[in-house]
């Protein structure tokens, strides 16, 4: 989850970005779950809600448990508000699957709000790691707290090996085009390389 605060979207926001969502926010921020939500939209490109619930789960790590019964109100409201739409798409095992995507305004504001706040959000983890293994050797008799600092020390390693690990090393994204779902990088483009179709304009299908 974001951690700490509301998202202010008064703050920093491009005007052509606030325009498009002014007139349908009743308050101007997001709360850390609406913008995790966002993020893990973001990063995941296209989700269905059953896809997203599960990312969620697994991002939590089992310190909260995603329902439906949360979840897809929220998108409602996020996609009400121009953070998001939705299209449906054939499944090759099933019914059609409705899938979210992010508005160019909900991509500006993850990116722009990342961007703005990464090094104290990662300060804030830090600190927050050091507290709770602080807390956590302490909670261990005199004698065995040599031996728990150095299976702590150990997690964390290889936990912050893990994240860099796992950070890809190109930045690059892609998208799939609505009419012949080529995989395509995400850049600039307006038109499918391979079928002309035009690519999905996050600006005209933000409800």
């Amino acid at each position: 989850m974001w951690l700490g605060k509301f998202l202010d979207l008064t703050e920093d926001i491009p005007q052509r970005i606030k325009d498009k969502i002014s007139k349908r926010l009743e308050r101007k921020r997001l709360t850390p779950l609406e913008f995790t939500i966002l993020e893990s939209i973001f990063n995941s490109e296209r989700v269905s809600g059953y896809d997203l619930i599960h990312n969620l789960n697994k991002h939590f790590a089992g310190t909260w448990k995603a329902r439906s019964g949360t979840i897809y109100p929220i998108l409602s409201k996020l996609k009400y508000k121009g953070f998001l739409y939705s299209e449906e798409k054939k499944s090759p095992i099933g019914p059609k699957v409705k899938l979210y995507f992010l508005t160019e305004a909900g991509e500006e504001i993850i990116k722009t709000k990342v961007n703005k706040n990464f090094r104290a959000q990662l300060k804030f983890m830090e600190n927050f790691l050091i507290e709770l293994s602080s807390i956590y050797i302490q909670s261990f008799p005199a004698e065995r707290k040599e031996e728990i600092t150095t299976e702590v020390q150990n997690i964390l390693r290889n936990t912050l090996g893990a994240v860099v690990n796992a950070i890809p090393l190109s930045a690059t994204r892609k998208i799939h085009c609505p009419n012949c779902n080529l995989e395509i990088e995400r850049d600039d483009s307006r038109f499918c390389s391979n079928c002309g179709a035009e690519l999905r304009s996050r600006s005209n299908n933000s409800h």
